[in-house]
């Protein structure tokens, strides 16, 4: 009973690692599985099926075809052991170490002659030889195909099956079944090609396309850093500058009893409290979450990391029209949801849906990345700090909204705003007491 339920929790585990993995993660593994897979079955169909037939010829073939199944399995776990590093080769992350080869060629060595044993002997004859022939130089291709230029490999898979074909004439093998095994080389030469260099490179485009959305919206974030910087420098610059003047002439006219300094003493306070104030409205404009500038910036920003981006409803009545207590809210919500489709998920599509009812302003934001770890943050995704949806739950629950979120369907998650028109803010002007949302400045979400 103990070990059924221990398959079972293998299976569960294996089954959530997959659903955990993003598309691209998926495709990855995939392709390895489906390469590595690709071995193996030639050394199960065509490698060893054929080996029947030295049952029947003695000793001396029984003990050949055994070393060949024997060379041929150690061959094609070297074969999975050598896909990865091969696969980082050919991304160009991590060259493949030439020391790894020289087993694998050692063993394609030792399989070669004995199939030319086998074929001396008598232990395969006709198909068998043939089908053979196809399975010798599948395990030690895949990866070698990966790490060597196409024209090389070519060369290379010429020179092995001119080789394997003089061996076999010099043996006594018939011309027909030398003819024969030829095709079958050049057959299997060519489907490794076309099978395994065509995958790893998809694949290669792939994740350069990823880190490539990954460079985009990190540079979004640098941008509005930078902005910001701007604007803070554009307030800041003059008005210190005349601070910095002003005290030295204070300065200067105190040494000299000037009664002169105390006013310009008064200046510096007055610029520096005006200073103070022009700080506070350009950190408060850079908080605040206003509605249509939130819809603006997350289709920008969402759209610059490779997401499409649709904007439903913005230029209706219930962008318009609602309270500035309820779009602000909304706007909050905007951000949020932004930021954690790119922070969590995996989507290739969102949509912002803004809809008026008779008495609430509904907002929807919905993307296809249902199938990432917490695609839209969620429950085990708050730090019980007010932050994430909790922070935004706490937002709308105090103007009388309400937030709900999660899956719909196998790929689609919702998240689900509604806030009454009849909501304005606290004597205080804020739209909740909770802390703020852990976004990113103004729309842009937080760096990945």
């Amino acid at each position: 009973m103990k070990g059924l339920r221990g398959v079972i929790g293998r299976v569960r585990g294996w089954r959530r690692g997959w659903h955990e993995r993003s598309k691209l993660e998926r495709i990855d593994l995939y392709t390895r599985l489906t390469l590595c897979s690709i071995t193996w079955f030639f050394a199960v169909s065509w490698g060893l099926l054929p080996l029947g037939e030295t049952l029947d010829e003695g000793p001396v073939a029984m003990a050949l075809g055994g070393a060949f199944l024997a060379a041929n399995i150690a061959q094609s776990v070297l074969s999975n052991r050598n896909l990865t590093p091969a696969f980082d080769d050919y991304r160009g992350t991590t060259a493949f170490p030439p020391g790894r080869l020289r087993l694998p060629v050692a063993l394609q060595v030792l399989m070669t002659g004995l199939l030319v044993a086998l074929a001396a002997v008598g232990g395969v004859k006709e198909e068998g030889l043939v089908l053979l022939v196809l399975d010798l130089p599948v395990a030690f291709a895949i990866p070698y195909v990966l790490i060597v230029p196409v024209r090389r490999f070519l060369l290379h898979a010429a020179a092995f099956s001119v080789a394997v074909v003089a061996l076999l004439a010099a043996v006594g093998v018939p011309g027909g079944l030398l003819f024969g095994a030829f095709v079958s080389l050049v057959v299997v030469t060519l489907l490794v090609l076309v099978s395994a260099r065509p995958s790893v490179w998809s694949l290669s485009v792939m994740w350069q396309a990823e880190e490539a959305r990954d460079m985009q919206a990190r540079l979004a974030v640098a941008e509005e850093r930078l902005r910001f910087g701007r604007d803070m420098h554009d307030v800041l610059g003059r008005n210190l500058s005349v601070i910095a003047l002003k005290s030295e002439l204070a300065v200067e006219l105190a040494q000299r009893g000037n009664p002169a300094a105390m006013d310009q003493m008064v200046e510096v306070q007055r610029i520096a409290r005006a200073s103070q104030q022009e700080v506070r409205d350009v950190v408060r404009g850079y908080r605040e979450a206003d509605l249509p500038t939130e819809l603006m910036g997350a289709q920008g920003v969402l759209q610059a990391a490779g997401i499409t981006c649709t904007v439903e409803g913005a230029d209706g009545p219930a962008g318009i029209g609602a309270p500035a207590a309820v779009q602000a809210a909304l706007g909050w919500v905007v951000r949020e949801t932004a930021t954690n489709v790119l922070r969590h998920g995996d989507p290739r599509h969102c949509w912002i849906r803004l809809a008026r009812t008779r008495d609430a302003v509904v907002l929807e934001v919905e993307n296809d990345g249902a199938g990432a770890t917490r695609p839209l943050g969620g429950a085990d995704g708050d730090d019980g700090g007010g932050s994430g949806l909790a922070g935004l739950r706490v937002r709308l629950g105090a103007l009388g909204g309400s937030l709900s979120a999660g899956a719909v369907g196998d790929d689609l998650f919702r998240v689900t705003a509604t806030v009454p028109l009849t909501a304005r803010p606290d004597t205080n002007g804020r739209l909740a007491p909770s802390p703020e949302p852990s976004a990113a400045p103004s729309v842009l979400p937080e760096e990945r």
